[in-house]
């Protein structure tokens, strides 16, 4: 519910800002990697979250 309240604040224009704040500090060159790397990351855990849910399977 907290974070509904906080996303619910955030307009388009803070979006921008925000999108061209991280353009400017990290670069065009550095975005493609940071995004493989949010996006391996991510894929990681649902691969951890999916063993778990399987093992919680197998001791039921």
């Amino acid at each position: 519910m907290q974070a509904t309240i906080f996303f619910g604040a955030i307009g388009p224009q803070q979006v921008i800002l925000i999108l061209v704040i991280v353009l400017l500090l990290f670069g065009g060159r550095k975005i493609p990697e940071l995004m493989r790397g949010l996006g391996s990351g991510i894929k990681e855990f649902k691969k951890a979250t999916k063993e778990e849910e399987e093992e919680a399977k197998k001791e039921d």
